[in-house]
């Protein structure tokens, strides 16, 4: 058997490798994602007052620190058994609104847009966001503008574009000035016309993908989101679990989510593996993130994006497994972001200066979800009588991924690796099924540091028999 590594894999954040098993005939007998970072932040956790878990949890990430913002929060409210006032949640949501839309068009236009326009083929030292800047200048500036405005707008509500501190245990910090509501709205309606624009120039390039979509993670998985309504949800709402097929498996409350998933720890990786305990591991197997919340969710509960949703679904049909299609799904959702700020921003609710309710300890633990960018976000903790939190477990939007990461990765290199001489563009294939789940590893391992990764070939006696290192 021989060994193929990946490492650094390019375009994705934290530290990972891809190891690739060729038997001796040079076919591919099984692959892996590694992620070498190490875990630590739910032991930092313990010894610390509950009411630093939303700040200190934050650090966990600076691409969706929101997200975890709002779900350590959550999990705070709990533990003071304190109902946040309308003011509150509508910003909250606004927040991380805005954190999904910047979050989205990071990965679509820096990380992934350089395989879509340019080609998984094209030359390396073209194959970036500068070599895509070269050849489509207003495609790249749409993009530089929808982040912009995400951040922007994290900044001018929370203070802080990143690692803001003004989401907090009860509600937020201080109410907002319904003087932003204009240059807001005017903002947040270019934001849905750049998307609606870049939404075309995806199909138009889509046809020429039949084969990535056929072969990248293209898996029969369960989905989980939450939703509410039959509505896309970020905030509220009930743990939602379908089949390949779309049929509801299970449905519960987000404190309940121990009852239902279990993770389980591989020797390869510092990423662990959750599954559905009803199935059993590893045939419980599941995703998150956009392609699942479109899978669950009936419509988006947003006029432009509901009729870009029956647009995709003609494409990815009523259920999709392809997560390819999960590029696709981010557009959708940059636009439902857009217009759900504009809605909580005519709210007079939002602007009521009662935004943050007041108590100590009442429960002794608390489970806070949100949906970050990436999937669905659980915050876990258990604290004593004085409010030390003793016990935290987080599962993380890119862990939930990780058995589908990698089955998916063994299915491209099925496709795409015969033997030890392969090509830069099915090198790029392999890392591009990566790309498709955004992963964000420093928060699946809850560790600090950069993005490199590499790919490896290993035979049947372990040596390695090629490297790839960027």
């Amino acid at each position: 058997m021989k060994k193929i590594t990946i490492d650094p894999v390019t375009r994705i954040e934290g530290h990972a490798k891809i190891s690739i098993y060729l038997d001796d005939s040079g076919e591919v007998s099984d692959a892996r994602f590694h992620v070498t970072q190490y875990r630590g932040f739910e032991k930092l956790c313990e010894g610390r007052p509950f009411t630093e878990m939303p700040r200190l949890m934050a650090r966990t990430c600076g691409i969706c620190p929101v997200s975890h913002l709002i779900a350590a929060s959550k999990a705070c409210d709990e533990i003071m058994g304190v109902k946040v006032p309308i003011a509150g949640v509508n910003i909250r949501k606004i927040i991380n609104y805005a954190q999904i839309l910047q979050s989205h068009a990071l990965s679509f236009f820096y990380l992934s847009s350089p395989d879509l326009l340019l080609g998984m083929d094209a030359p390396i030292e073209e194959r970036n966001i500068v070599g895509v800047l070269n050849r489509k200048k207003d495609f790249i500036e749409n993009g530089i503008f929808l982040r912009k405005f995400g951040q922007m707008l994290i900044e001018k509500l929370g203070r802080k574009r990143i690692h803001p501190d003004y989401i907090v245990p009860g509600g937020v910090e201080s109410p907002v000035e319904e003087s932003i509501k204009d240059e807001i709205n005017e903002n947040a309606r270019l934001c849905i016309d750049k998307a609606l624009y870049t939404i075309d120039t995806f199909r138009s390039v889509l046809p020429a993908f039949e084969e990535e979509i056929r072969y990248f993670s293209h898996i029969p998985t369960y989905h989980m989101a939450l939703s509410k309504d039959g509505k896309i949800e970020y905030y509220d709402g009930d743990i939602y679990i379908i089949d390949p097929e779309g049929r509801i498996e299970l449905k519960f409350k987000p404190e309940e989510y121990n009852n239902y998933i279990s993770e389980r720890v591989e020797g390869f990786s510092y990423l662990k593996s959750p599954y559905l305990k009803i199935k059993g591991y590893p045939d419980g197997i599941y995703r998150v993130g956009p392609l699942s919340r479109l899978n669950i969710a009936e419509s988006c509960g947003a006029e432009v994006a509901d009729r870009e949703l029956s647009i995709y679904r003609e494409v990815a049909g009523r259920i999709s497994n392809a997560a390819f299609l999960n590029h696709y799904a981010r557009l959708v959702e940059i636009i439902f972001c857009a217009e759900k700020i504009i809605e909580l921003l005519n709210d007079d609710a939002t602007f009521v200066t009662h935004t943050k309710a007041n108590a100590g300890v009442n429960f002794e633990e608390g489970v806070g979800v949100s949906e970050a960018p990436r999937g669905t976000l659980i915050h876990h903790y258990k604290v004593d009588r004085n409010g030390i939190v003793q016990w935290a477990n987080l599962i993380i939007a890119t862990g939930h991924n990780n058995l589908a990461m990698n089955k998916g990765i063994l299915q491209a290199a099925k496709r795409f690796v015969k033997g030890d001489d392969i090509k830069e563009g099915f090198l790029n294939r392999i890392e591009a099924v990566i790309r498709c789940y955004d992963p964000c590893l420093s928060c699946s391992t809850h560790a600090v540091g950069k993005m490199p990764m590499m790919v490896e070939i290993v035979n049947n006696k372990g040596e390695r028999l090629k490297e790839v290192r960027r």
